[in-house]
């Protein structure tokens, strides 16, 4: 693997595992973002869409982890810093601003600080983009803003739009990792898997379809969740044991239970079952996730080739993409598209690409992965918008590792 890290418990695997978006940290991680940029989501001071990867206007060389909304983007820098530009329609930027703006630069949060570790962006809706953004920070902290008319933002309010930083009603100073969809989900280093938000559909997998604005834990309960994403209206996540499990909408198959059009308010295995799932992403309307041997499967809508199967055909049971291969390292689903890093440090995109969110220097729609423009093998986590594409590559010198 280029540019390899060790983690503080010196286990390279589990440390990837459990903190995936901790990934190397070489000086010299650059930001690059391509796809539409009309409403400044691309942060490079312009509102025209690029169809390969350009520098944010922000520049710099110490970017950490990255996540993508509809219309803006939020990302981390190793000097612990949260910056987010694009479309403010809900206040998911978290700067104090009026909404309905656009920021077309980097700017950092509201709530300042040096100490923020993982964001998330939600980033699958119609219409005007509302959007919710949470984040977690070394302290063990979760912040989350924008778009709460559900109760997204989890403070015991259903209110439109938060436009600052706030602490769930749950509080604490354990909690580990972060997801949003048109809800938002989160794991604590307890290992308890909490949900809140919009329910309409199940996604919250507390046995209802009763939104919540305050956390509750999901229906299968446990303390042994490792991993966990949104989708649109779906959430699906990772056991410590390997299993997967998945629950929500299901009106395309993206829960991958060999049904299509049957909700689930309960978390279900997938039909592939097994026990070394590693990684897992939710898009619009499908999902991909990465096995411990490094095969990558996908299910769920395929309209526009985002399984990357080489056809258009809709799966309800995972199915692995055209590209094969056993060194898949890290998966995101966009609103009609998927990329993913190999441990090559290559970026592959597949899917929609009305916008250029491929990065191919085209418009055109791929239903079998292709690498970006861009090319190299450095590349380090990537995110997935409805039309956008963000992801972070790693620097090449040792001697700078922070």
């Amino acid at each position: 693997m280029p540019n390899q890290f060790t983690s503080p418990e010196g286990d390279l695997e589990n440390y990837f595992v459990t903190e995936y978006w901790l990934i190397d940290q070489w000086v010299g991680d650059t930001l690059m973002t391509w796809g539409t940029g009309t409403s400044g989501q691309l942060g490079d001071n312009t509102t025209v869409n690029k169809t390969t990867p350009v520098t944010t206007f922000a520049g710099g060389t110490n970017w950490n982890q990255v996540s993508c909304a509809g219309d803006s983007t939020a990302a981390i820098k190793t000097d612990g810093t949260l910056w987010t530009w694009g479309y403010n329609f809900s206040g998911q930027l978290g700067n104090n601003v009026a909404f309905g703006s656009s920021i077309l630069t980097p700017i950092t949060t509201f709530a300042g600080g040096t100490n923020w570790k993982q964001v998330s962006c939600g980033n699958f809706s119609t219409g005007p983009t509302v959007n919710t953004t949470a984040a977690i920070k070394t302290d063990g902290t979760l912040w989350v803003w924008g778009y709460g008319s559900s109760g997204q933002v989890g403070n015991n309010t259903s209110t439109f739009g938060v436009n600052t930083p706030v602490t769930t009603f749950a509080g604490g100073t354990n909690w580990k990792q972060v997801s949003c969809g048109r809800h938002t989900a989160a794991i604590k280093t307890d290992g308890t898997l909490w949900t809140w938000g919009f329910n309409g559909y199940g996604q919250l997998g507390d046995n209802t379809g009763t939104n919540r604005s305050t956390p509750v834990t999901t229906f299968a309960g446990g303390t042994n969740w490792k991993q966990v994403a949104c989708g649109n209206a779906h959430t699906v996540a990772i056991k410590t044991d390997g299993t997967l499990w998945i629950w929500g909408r299901n009106t395309n198959g993206q829960l991958g239970d060999n049904t299509s059009g049957t909700n689930r308010s309960t978390p279900v295995t997938t039909f592939a079952g097994g026990t070394n799932w590693k990684q897992v992403a939710g898009g619009q309307t499908h999902t991909a996730a990465i096995k411990t041997d490094g095969t990558l499967w996908t299910w769920g809508f395929n309209y526009t080739g985002q399984l990357g199967n080489n056809t258009s055909v809709t799966r309800s049971t995972p199915v692995t993409t055209l590209a094969g291969g056993t060194n898949w390292k890290q998966v995101a689903g966009g609103g009609y598209h998927t990329a993913a890093i190999k441990t090559d440090g290559t970026l592959w995109t597949w899917g929609r690409n009305s916008a250029a969110q491929l990065g191919d220097i085209t418009t055109v729609n791929r239903s079998t992965p292709v690498t970006t423009f861009a090319g190299g093998t450095n590349w380090k986590q990537v995110s997935g918008g409805i039309a956008h594409t963000a992801a972070v590559t790693s620097g090449t010198d040792p001697t700078y590792f922070i």
